[in-house]
């Protein structure tokens, strides 16, 4: 949509500069709907509530909304999900929110969540696996399957974005205030992998490529 009256939106980039049309930035908030702060958090108003350089006004702020979008060519923004939702994997910048909106759109998934997990104690800090955690729907009849979903995905999603594990659950665990518990989503087991056809190493040479694998991915069989 369009900003309301008496409201400016500006879409920025990192370093806060306006970001072109089609690309993804972070939403702020401009004009004279702009709070003066939160009330007894003066550390989260100074992160929130800056100055606002487009105004063209003596100290007008602006408020840091955390939320993605981006201006499309008809001068209307599109609301792309938030940005504590983005994780980077393998040095790429992924949108959580994308994928979780793909794998919802096989017809035998209800509804679906994607998370970056950082199982074991020894897990580098960026070492993480995308998981995903689906409820079946009404008419579920389709194979659900980790293979069936993962291919459903590879077809529409770069592979960097394809969860490794996918965890059937019957209902997701939520917080008292009723929001989802991401941290209650437990670690997918063996089966939750897609799996290809594995073939044993053969051989010294495969067999010592193999346990090199295993280690750094933390993958107990590797096919060769």
């Amino acid at each position: 949509g369009r900003p309301i009256a008496n409201t400016r939106i500006y879409i920025l980039d990192g370093r806060g500069e306006p970001v072109p049309v089609g690309v993804a930035g972070e939403l702020h908030i401009g004009g004279a709907g702009v709070a003066r702060g939160y009330l007894n958090r003066p550390e989260l108003t100074a992160e929130r509530f800056v100055a606002d350089p487009y105004a063209g006004v003596a100290g007008a702020r602006m408020y840091r909304t955390g939320d993605l979008g981006r201006w499309l060519a008809d001068g209307t923004i599109e609301y792309l999900g938030r940005n504590d939702f983005q994780v980077k994997i393998r040095g790429f910048r992924i949108e959580l929110g994308e994928i979780e909106a793909r794998l919802a759109s096989h017809p035998g998934v209800g509804e679906a969540v994607v998370v970056a997990r950082q199982d074991g104690d020894g897990a580098e800090a960026d070492d993480k696996r995308l998981v995903a955690y689906y409820t079946r729907a009404a008419d579920a009849g389709r194979d659900l399957s980790a293979e069936a979903l993962r291919s459903h995905l590879s077809a529409v999603l770069p592979d960097y974005m394809v969860p490794s594990a996918y965890v059937l659950m019957e209902a997701f665990p939520l917080t008292p205030n009723g929001k989802l518990d991401r941290k209650a989503l437990p670690a997918p087991d063996g089966d939750a992998y897609a799996r290809q056809v594995f073939e044993a190493p053969q051989g010294e040479i495969e067999a010592t490529i193999a346990a090199v694998w295993s280690e750094l991915l933390g993958v107990e069989t590797i096919s060769r």
